[in-house]
């Protein structure tokens, strides 16, 4: 199997967990597939991009430029699956091949874990509380400006995580 060095999306480098890259081929013709476990900050910034500039750097030294189609399964880890046509497949014979019928594809999710990749990119996500306070805390927290806000409840739930035994 053919590994993979590193991969840019737009001359931007991504951290990518495992992946896979083969040869699927189907009665249509062959095409390159390029499966990655990324962070979900990665499969966020890219969802609603349909076609991407790719640059993929193989263990070998090989470099690959192509323009490739993003498709993004749901469930399980992040991923982005990326692929492109190939008119000729000469260059890649040392490539895994797949048939579109065969039943076993490469599992890239097996051996690591959500939780591993958070610890190297971890997602933040905007949520709105709506709290019955005094009205004098009421008060306070509306004169805290929003990155103070952020802080002060990011420090009381690790707090709280570890006053419960339930992160440390």
């Amino acid at each position: 199997m053919v590994g993979i060095k590193s991969v840019k999306i737009d001359g931007e480098s991504l951290h990518v967990f495992k992946s896979a890259i083969y040869i699927l081929v189907a009665s249509s013709g062959f095409t390159l597939e390029l499966g990655m476990i990324v962070s979900e900050v990665v499969v966020k910034k890219y969802r609603k991009v349909e076609n991407l500039i790719i640059e993929i750097e193989l263990e070998d030294g090989r470099i690959i430029n192509s323009i490739m189609h993003l498709k993004i399964f749901s469930g399980g880890l992040p991923q982005l699956n990326l692929f492109c046509e190939l008119d000729d497949i000469q260059d890649y014979e040392d490539f895994d091949k797949l048939n579109e019928n065969d039943s076993w594809f490469p599992n890239i999710e097996d051996g690591i874990t959500l939780e591993e990749i958070r610890r190297v990119e971890m997602p933040n996500e905007e949520i709105s509380l709506k709290l019955n306070l005094p009205i004098d805390q009421a008060e306070w927290l509306k004169n805290q400006k929003k990155a103070s806000l952020n802080e002060l409840f990011k420090e009381f739930i690790h707090y709280y995580w570890e006053k419960q035994g339930l992160k440390k």
